[in-house]
């Protein structure tokens, strides 16, 4: 198919042209070239043909995917007979790059950005960002924080949200935000780097081989890679002096993991809003997002025309993307509509699912992990030990 750059597109007649967007819902999600429409690529030529049908035959068609790699090697004829076709050269990544280059006023982009999160979306924003960083301690006095930026709309946010805070001075604290180039293409990496611009984030990039590493694996290859990444960013952070290492997790990805392990796992578990370090001794990590919803870090990006990347890796044209975490998107987006589904019945399911890891109670659980050694309820049960409860403020023994 013959590429087309973001520059001549703009020269066209708008009505002229249609987008069509042909990545997997989960980087959709992550953001679409305004007024495109999606088309999943690997469905039938019936499918396609039946979409394209709605789109008047007089408009261009402009196919575009994360870099421009699976657009540039379809074969118009085959998916859109008699149609003018073209493939956007550098794919979303080149148009979310073109949406920054076209900015006039940069110092008034990042004012845009920095005045919304202490007015319009200081309740849904900032207000759970300060709430989970004096509710679970994550930010106390001295410390050196590294804000690790993956180049996504979440640890974009919260670089943010730790610029804000810190104009509060409520205790001493630095911040290094730290990039990683795992060996990113040069298209993505230029757009983490123009968004960091765009939005005054002064980023410490350094560089590693571990896509180079985990391109020939074949078993959880996200997996693995989400392991390296961990470790390469808390070695770097403790390089530069830092003591704790944050990461964007939010609320959505908390209870959607909690869901996840019982599904797709057979176990109960959670992020924690905070973890030490169990290779790196004296580092932590934290999750200042814990208590901010998806939907809102999503309307903060929209309001700012902002676009972000979602997955950089080798595979991200050629499979289901992966998580921060390791997951397929494929996993945690069935997770996440269950979620949806559920929710339109019962409107607080989410808080449920997210409340479930502050009540547990073990006299009802059948079996549990401590410290790496497993009890066994029988254990207690046939020893005739003592359950110890908490009723209404004193303890109480309970013969079993």
């Amino acid at each position: 198919m013959k590429e087309i750059t973001c520059e001549e597109v703009k020269t066209w007649e708008p009505g002229s042209y249609v987008m069509i967007d042909i990545r997997d819902e989960g980087l959709r999600a992550y953001g679409m070239v305004r007024g495109a429409i999606a088309i999943d690529a690997d469905v039938s030529p019936e499918e396609i043909a039946d979409a394209l049908s709605r789109i008047p035959v007089d408009r261009k068609l402009v196919w575009y995917c994360e870099i421009g790699r699976r657009t540039a090697a379809l074969e118009a004829e085959e998916i859109a007979p008699g149609r003018e076709c073209y493939s956007l050269a550098g794919g979303y990544v080149a148009y979310a790059r073109s949406t920054i280059a076209g900015e006039a006023d940069a110092a008034e982009r990042q004012h845009r950005a920095e005045e919304c999160i202490r007015k319009k979306f200081h309740k849904q924003l900032f207000t759970p960002f300060a709430k989970a960083c004096k509710t679970y301690r994550l930010i106390e006095e001295g410390d050196h924080i590294a804000v690790c930026i993956s180049g996504g709309k979440d640890s974009m946010l919260m670089a943010k949200l730790f610029q804000e805070i810190r104009r509060h001075r409520h205790c001493h604290f630095e911040l290094t935000f730290l990039v990683m180039d795992p060996g990113y293409h040069p298209d993505n990496r230029a757009l983490i780097e123009s968004n960091a611009r765009a939005l005054g984030i002064p980023v410490t990039i350094f560089e590693s081989d571990i896509f180079d590493a985990v391109d020939t694996v074949e078993k959880n290859p996200c997996y693995l890679c989400a392991r390296m990444r961990r470790g390469y960013l808390y070695s770097k952070a403790r390089e530069l002096g830092c003591n704790k290492i944050a990461l964007g997790h939010h609320y959505d990805d908390v209870i959607e993991t909690i869901l996840m392990g019982m599904l797709y796992g057979g176990q109960i578990q959670t992020m924690m809003p905070k973890l030490h370090s169990t290779n790196f001794e004296g580092m932590e990590l934290i999750r200042p997002l814990y208590l901010v919803r998806e939907s809102d870090i999503c309307a903060w990006r929209d309001y700012n025309e902002l676009h972000f990347l979602q997955c950089a890796c080798h595979f991200t044209d050629t499979c289901t993307t992966c998580h921060e975490d390791g997951t397929t998107s494929s996993k945690r987006l069935e997770t996440k509509k269950l979620i949806a589904a559920l929710k339109k019945d019962n409107p607080y399911v989410e808080a449920n699912i997210f409340s479930s890891m502050e009540n547990i109670h073990l006299d009802t659980v059948i079996a549990y992990k401590q410290g790496g050694e497993r009890h066994y309820f029988l254990d207690e049960y046939e020893s005739g030990k003592k359950y110890v409860t908490i009723e209404r403020g004193r303890a109480v023994t309970d013969d079993i």
